[in-house]
């Protein structure tokens, strides 16, 4: 099966098919943040050192692959049917048309399902600490549409060993603080530190949520969160002991 090919005019390497036999990956930087990137929006992002400094969390043994990224999640409200523009968390939707393009310091995917046009352009810009995600919604149909868009990042506890073997510590080190349209995650809970990791959204958001069990509900997975399948934020804020 081809899943994909180069264009050497736009210097990109394309891919067709979401199911790639591994997650195909591009690596996107500045001096000092880098981010890597599958085609399907998995991966990881670390501030210079990537076990020490890492931001966001990534599960190295998991089943099904590439699970955990960066995540968007579109939402028909008029008939609750929601799906992700990039395939993964959601890969039972079948998409209508998919395509991943891995460029020079960026990568864009783009996909269409039932008339709605997405495309999602993933950057980190040059001497910036920080990635960009760049989303573009159009409605290709005749008919108006109200649609929700929710966002999805899992953040680590800074020391990815740390973060994957010793569990109990995240309940004590773990805090947030919301400011408008932005979450920041600090080092220790009650504790300042000259560093801090943030995600934030340039327009106004309705809701939000940093208990990932409050977001995915239980007996749930990142293909059916309960916050993205009833429509309705819980405004959880997640906090150690």
């Amino acid at each position: 099966m081809k899943f994909g090919h180069f264009d050497d005019d736009r210097r990109e390497y394309v891919i067709t098919q979401p199911d790639t036999p591994l997650p195909w990956i591009n690596y996107l930087g500045s001096q000092s943040y880098f981010a890597l990137i599958s085609n399907t929006a998995g991966g990881y992002s670390f501030y210079q050192d990537a076990r020490l400094r890492r931001l966001t969390r990534y599960r190295y043994n998991n089943a099904p692959l590439d699970n955990g990224g960066r995540y968007l999640y579109l939402r028909d409200n008029a008939t609750g049917d929601f799906w992700s523009p990039t395939w993964m968390p959601t890969p039972e939707v079948k998409l209508d048309d998919y395509e991943c393009r891995h460029g020079m310091g960026y990568t864009t995917i783009a996909s269409r399902y039932r008339e709605i046009q997405a495309e999602i352009r993933y950057f980190v810009p040059l001497h910036a600490n920080l990635e960009i995600w760049e989303a573009t919604v159009k409605n290709e149909s005749a008919r108006p549409k109200n649609l929700s868009l929710f966002s999805f990042i899992e953040f680590n506890l800074w020391d990815a060993w740390d973060d994957q073997t010793n569990f109990q510590r995240n309940f004590n080190i773990g805090q947030v603080e919301i400011d408008g349209a932005t979450i920041y995650h600090k080092t220790e809970y009650r504790e300042r530190r000259d560093h801090f990791a943030y995600f934030a959204c340039s327009a106004e958001v309705s809701g939000y949520d940093t208990q990932r069990e409050a977001f995915l509900g239980p007996y749930r997975g990142f293909n059916r969160p309960s916050v993205v399948e009833t429509g309705e934020s819980t405004n959880s804020e997640a906090h150690g002991w």
